[in-house]
């Protein structure tokens, strides 16, 4: 039974979110001459993310569909003043009869939109919304797409789904899942190589900005090259993968205590993994697993189950079975699906 958005969208239970999108018929539009639209879809991401109260933290955009992990952030949306958030919409929707490059007509368009409070109130609920989140990342390229191919009708899959994560480890898996589709799926070759997604957006930035070496430096456990990568992840459109803000950081990361450079250490490892079905166990990598209190024999395990999985089924991901009875206790009933079926050592 398909459960409304409002019932799998519960910021009490988790504020991260795995959301699928497939195109019509799972047809390849994104794909077989069309490659540039996954550019479209990186372009209008990082839009979003610069004016959503919703953080991206993962994504890769496939021939046929598209994966995408945020996390929802209400309270950045509600520190914002008035005048911000319709800025901020401006940023998403810009109006066709509404020169943005004239300063004096913007100023006077936002001094009108600020004389209706309501209205004001509804962009600042939308730009919280995941619903609405969605729906400004998928309709403008099903319209380019549309308009490119001469024809009319429905781009993506009506619905989109949504998978909640209910804890760190399940975090970090799904995150990695999500890099590594195109190494899954032999279209690249190593998880850096792979076009379109969020792990070579941070590998490139952090090249671009010489920092390639700190980012070993973190994987070592180098407190300075953590620091490092975290304040140059600060100033990066996706959402930082380390937590620095007891630290002194400025904007809020995925994981207290995970560096960039072990992200990237375990998405190597587990790249293997797809490509050869049996990786080396590093030092570093064991000890990244001995941070997450669990092995590596429990991270192989759930890592071949979700990759084994043609369509992720349940609308929660966790590696806690507590967690998941919590859940179920919360909206009143006796079970809710996983994600992919707990491993046990």
């Amino acid at each position: 039974m398909t459960l409304a958005r409002r019932q799998l969208v519960d910021l009490e239970l988790t504020r991260y979110y795995h959301c699928i999108s497939r195109c019509v018929r799972r047809a390849f539009l994104c794909g077989e001459g069309h490659e540039h639209r996954k550019a479209w879809l990186e372009e209008r991401l990082e839009i979003l993310a610069e004016n959503f109260a919703i953080a991206v933290c993962g994504f890769s955009v496939m021939d046929n569909h598209l994966h995408l992990l945020v996390r929802i952030d209400p309270q950045t949306a509600a520190r914002w003043s008035d005048e911000e958030v319709v800025r901020r919409w401006l940023g998403v929707y810009p109006p066709r009869t509404l020169d943005m490059q004239d300063a004096q007509l913007v100023r006077q368009y936002v001094h009108h939109e600020l004389q209706d409070p309501e209205r004001v109130a509804t962009y600042r609920d939308r730009l919280q919304n995941l619903g609405w989140f969605m729906k400004a990342l998928k309709e403008p390229l099903a319209r380019l797409a549309n308009k490119e191919d001469h024809c009319k009708g429905t781009f993506w899959e009506g619905r989109y789904k949504s998978i909640a994560i209910l804890d760190e480890e399940a975090l970090l898996a799904t995150c990695a899942y999500i890099d590594l589709n195109p190494v899954a799926a032999g279209v690249a070759a190593t998880p850096e190589t792979s076009q379109h997604t969020s792990i070579r957006q941070r590998v490139c930035y952090a090249r671009e900005k010489g920092k390639i070496p700190a980012l070993s430096e973190a994987a070592h456990g180098s407190v300075a090259g953590s620091w490092a990568i975290g304040l140059l992840e600060a100033d990066h459109w996706l959402c930082p993968i380390e937590d620095l803000r007891k630290k002194g950081g400025p904007r809020e990361g995925m994981i207290e205590g995970f560096s960039l450079g072990s992200y990237l250490l375990l998405v190597d490892y587990t790249s293997r993994l797809c490509r050869q079905g049996k990786a080396r166990l590093s030092e570093e990598v064991a000890d990244i697993f001995d941070r997450l209190g669990t092995s590596r024999q429990l991270w192989e395990q759930r890592f071949h189950r979700l990759l084994c999985k043609s369509r992720l089924l349940g609308n929660y991901f966790a590696t806690d079975a507590a967690r998941l009875q919590r859940v179920a206790t919360r909206r009143g009933v006796h079970h809710v699906d996983n994600a992919i079926r707990l491993a046990t050592t």
